[in-house]
């Protein structure tokens, strides 16, 4: 759930091209999700079998097709990584949105954050808000931990947020995080870490799989297929779907996503066209040009879904999603075998 920053953003002077080989891209539709839609639930199609669409996940691979880590992080790979990075004296930022009803999160995602977020590390959060005083009363941070508040303008609205989002990481990156920290992380702002994360996570750009496609052919990710929007991926591209809720990187990496990110965004709007998935389209868009060097498992993006994984370890849970993910069940009844949990 972050957003864009101010329309400076358009100073930058290159094309979206630039990063997308000049692909063109998808439209905006309202509800359902897109992936009921992808499964044919909104059209009253009915599970029979939740077993199918919710395996317990497998800790193999270990590697993406093009050899990136495919991280879980209790195997002996992730403890290599650990151990590779846990000397390095690094600085990582993690940030987060909190605009209108979502200040009721930032407490409880802080406090996780502390005990399960990079323990031992030095980390800044950086909280970008139109409201600073949602941050009272403030949290008792550890050793080496800064908070940082991060003003913007006022952005009413789910829409025009989602439209702003990438715009503001960018402006954000470029002033203060760029000089302040080598990693940035980005995170929707209603989670709970509520196991460790730590240095396993690092790398040059990561995304996070989402839990609900991971298995799922391809043909079930809802990637943006509307020719007219700058997010459209085409039936030959894609290897996963990923999720919004967890990405970074070094902050070089990350301001390049969301600079481009943004301009996908902008050149949709001036045409009166928004992707399905909003930003998470955009996103996809890009990592499908963009392979990231670091891919995280569903462990780090869960939540309590018909259609997500049975993971070994679950460590930042989506309290938002889990929400929706009931929403959605109510609105596409399953009829579900055995006890599956909804």
């Amino acid at each position: 759930m972050c957003i864009s920053l101010q329309t400076r953003c358009m100073v930058f002077r290159f094309s979206p091209s630039d990063f997308l080989n000049g692909r063109k891209a998808a439209v905006g539709v309202e509800s359902p999700h897109p992936i009921f839609r992808a499964l044919g639930l909104d059209r009253g199609g009915v599970i029979t079998d939740v077993a199918v669409f919710k395996p317990t996940a497998p800790q193999t691979p270990l590697a993406t097709p093009w050899g990136a880590p495919l991280v879980w992080g209790d195997t002996q790979k992730s403890a290599g990584r650990r151990a590779k990075f846990e000397r390095q004296g690094i600085r990582t930022g993690l940030l987060a949105l909190v605009v209108g009803t979502y200040a009721k999160f930032v407490h409880r995602f802080l406090s996780s954050a502390e005990t399960h977020f990079l323990p031992g590390h030095m980390v800044t959060y950086y909280i970008l808000t139109d409201n600073p005083r949602t941050l009272d009363p403030p949290i008792e941070l550890g050793p080496e931990r800064e908070l940082k508040v991060v003003p913007i303008s006022e952005l009413p609205g789910w829409e025009r947020l989602t439209r702003r989002r990438m715009a503001l990481l960018a402006d954000a990156i470029r002033n203060p995080i760029g000089s302040e920290v080598e990693y940035i992380f980005c995170a929707d702002i209603d989670q709970e870490f509520v196991a460790p994360v730590g240095e396993e996570i690092l790398g040059d750009l990561v995304a996070t799989l989402h839990p609900q496609l991971y298995g799922m052919p391809r043909k079930a990710f809802p990637y943006e297929v509307e020719e007219v929007s700058s997010a459209c991926v085409e039936e030959d591209e894609g290897d996963y779907y990923y999720t919004s809720e967890l990405y970074g990187g070094l902050v070089s990496e990350m301001f390049r996503l969301a600079r481009a990110c943004s301009l996908l965004i902008l050149q949709d709007q001036a045409n009166g066209v928004m992707a399905r998935g909003l930003e998470e389209s955009y996103l996809n868009r890009y990592l499908v040009n963009n392979r990231p060097t670091c891919v995280l498992s569903p462990e780090y993006s869960w939540w309590n879904s018909a259609l997500a994984p049975d993971v070994h370890v679950q460590r930042l849970v989506s309290l938002g999603r889990t929400c929706e993910a009931r929403d959605e069940q109510k609105q596409n009844p399953c009829k579900v075998s055995g006890s599956a949990e909804m």
